[in-house]
């Protein structure tokens, strides 16, 4: 399957199925981008205050690498695993688990697996952890923007904007429930798409800047 997604990487990525109207397009590749680009406002923030001091290699390695090598893992693992259930032994009540509701299907998926109460227990752990982390990265790099850049902030302050990022998500989600949460999510990423256009080109401006120190110092 890694071999696969590889070799199919760029034509799935750049095609537009306009000849073959399908609903993969709006589901994934190109139009999936945009939440990534709605995340990488603090989430890039985030990282790159805790990878401070770091060289640009280790930031690659850690930041890139290791978490798509852990991405290959988890697909190949419990993604081959679910595909072999569906195909071989017939467990279709796994893929009508997942067109029904893919929110749920990974408890599903346990339980044709030895110790699902435990597994179950588990993934419901790192589901939470996984929220905890996100709101809480988000929240501290909103709380460093509004305080002009600085990161010593009071709790209060933190504890503030984690009140409010909670406010709007859920009165989004009470205004029209999930679909006007990911369509205003879908609606901020595009105009920050041009903002990172421009920070990779501040960022190769920048790294032009150190080595042309680098190299005075050397001299």
């Amino acid at each position: 399957n890694t071999g696969m997604y590889l070799s199919s990487l760029f034509a799935m990525t750049f095609n537009l199925y306009a000849y073959e109207p399908t609903g993969w397009i709006g589901g994934w590749t190109l139009f999936y981008w945009a939440w990534w680009i709605a995340w990488s406002p603090f989430v890039g923030l985030f990282i790159a205050r805790v990878s401070r001091g770091r060289t640009i290699r280790e930031f690659v390695v850690g930041v890139l690498l290791v978490p798509v090598g852990f991405t290959f893992m988890w697909m190949t693992f419990f993604g081959g695993t679910a595909i072999h259930m569906v195909m071989v032994e017939g467990i279709t009540s796994l893929s009508e688990a997942v067109a029904a509701d893919a929110s749920v299907a990974l408890f599903q998926f346990f339980e044709n697996l030895p110790f699902s109460s435990i597994t179950s227990l588990l993934a419901t752990l790192l589901v939470i952890t996984f929220f905890v982390t996100s709101s809480d990265s988000g929240s501290l790099v909103v709380d460093s923007i509004a305080a002009g850049g600085e990161t010593a902030t009071t709790t209060g302050q933190r504890v503030f904007w984690c009140v409010m990022e909670g406010v709007v998500a859920a009165s989004l989600l009470l205004a029209g429930g999930l679909g006007a949460l990911q369509s205003a999510t879908i609606a901020s990423a595009l105009p920050f798409t041009f903002v990172m256009l421009a920070l990779v080109w501040a960022l190769f401006i920048g790294m032009r800047a150190d080595l042309a120190q680098q190299d005075a110092h050397a001299v």
